[in-house]
């Protein structure tokens, strides 16, 4: 699976392009891990330490970090994640 980035005008967000579909309609804006009970690709990328928000698009997904994190660090623990979750076979939402 080879994920795609680009940059936002916003330095602490990032959008991941997965080449998957995401959302099959609509959007989904998530700013902790309490409100992703439905939502397991939401709660597996809560748990990168330093991402305070996730944002799923029908083909994308933007993730924020916080403003003290590196995206060095943390931009190939959320590829993983993503990668993860969709070789899981378990849904986005």
């Amino acid at each position: 699976m080879f994920i795609q980035t680009e940059q936002t005008p916003n330095p602490q967000t990032l959008k991941f392009l997965p080449g998957k579909v995401v959302m099959d309609e609509g959007t989904a804006f998530f700013q902790n891990i309490d409100k992703t009970s439905n939502a397991p690709l939401a709660k597996r990328l809560f748990g990168v330490d330093g991402v305070i928000g996730v944002f799923f698009g029908s083909d994308f997904i933007t993730i924020t970090q916080e403003k003290n994190s590196d995206w060095q660090i943390l931009k190939p623990m959320i590829l993983g994640a993503i990668m993860d979750h969709y070789n899981s076979g378990e849904k986005v939402m």
